[in-house]
């Protein structure tokens, strides 16, 4: 394969206020990824900012769901549209910084992953001290995660996911909201897919600036963690398989899909 073409897919949901800034900045350190925008039914201002971005030649592409169906379902659209051979998530606020994509993107160029994390944990790079009680649960739901799929990850719900398209393209995503992290990880530890993990920063923010995740998410991530990670596991139902003729082929440099 020549050079990689890259497609970040960004859910958009009352994002009026960080969007234009973090579309500009995928631009602006990644001018030649395909951008797939997802509005997820926002009720503020995001559609229009959207709109101008699509028309300015910022956004490749924007999708949109008439009422809010959630962060899985939008990943659903979003994957269904893509064009690159490798797929990145990024949300729509300022909490993660592309300029970490060739991070994210240097184990899959080099052969040795098929999914890569980008671990807010791991140490090594800066990030913003906020809530003592998130980062706890964020380590506490990893954990069970890893107890249910048998992977060693450090940061199970980082926004920062990193596929070959051959991973999405078996990937079927059932869960609609925040649940869709777990349901992701445990599918792609039953697909056998290899999976690596890099330190990133992580610039986070709070409830007054915006941030959407609460305790109920935190439930739910609980049903996702047992649902797909113990039981779909022990049945094998939903689960993708790793197409090992396809592995190991992606190198090179980057560019975008076509739109």
């Amino acid at each position: 394969m020549g050079r990689a073409r890259v497609s970040v897919v960004m859910p958009v949901y009352n994002e009026e206020t960080t969007l234009e800034a973090i579309v500009r900045r995928v631009k602006e350190v990644a001018p030649d990824v395909e951008l797939i925008a997802v509005d997820d039914g926002s009720a503020d201002g995001s559609a229009s900012i959207l709109n101008r971005l699509e028309a300015e030649g910022l956004v490749d592409r924007v999708l949109v769901h008439e009422r809010n169906r959630g962060k899985g379902a939008a990943l659903s659209t979003g994957f269904r549209r893509v064009k690159g051979d490798i797929v990145i998530i990024q949300d729509a606020d300022l909490e993660y910084d592309p300029a970490e994509y060739p991070r994210l993107l240097e184990p899959i160029l080099a052969g040795r992953a098929d999914v890569v994390y980008g671990s807010r944990f791991m140490g090594g790079q800066p990030h913003r001290v906020l809530y003592y009680w998130h980062y706890v649960g964020n380590r506490w739901l990893t954990r069970l995660s890893n107890m249910m799929t048998n992977l060693n990850l450090t940061d199970m719900e980082t926004c920062y996911k990193c596929f070959r398209r051959e991973v999405i393209e078996q990937l079927t995503i059932e869960e609609r909201a925040f649940g869709v992290e777990p349901e992701i990880t445990a599918k792609v530890a039953m697909g056998g897919w290899r999976v690596y993990e890099v330190g990133i920063s992580y610039a986070g923010r709070t409830y007054a600036e915006g941030k959407k995740i609460g305790w109920r998410d935190g439930i739910s991530a609980l049903r996702c963690i047992f649902l797909y990670g113990l039981v779909r596991r022990w049945t094998r139902r939903g689960g993708p398989r790793a197409s090992r003729e396809a592995t190991g082929d992606i190198h090179g440099g980057v560019e975008s899909g076509e739109s």
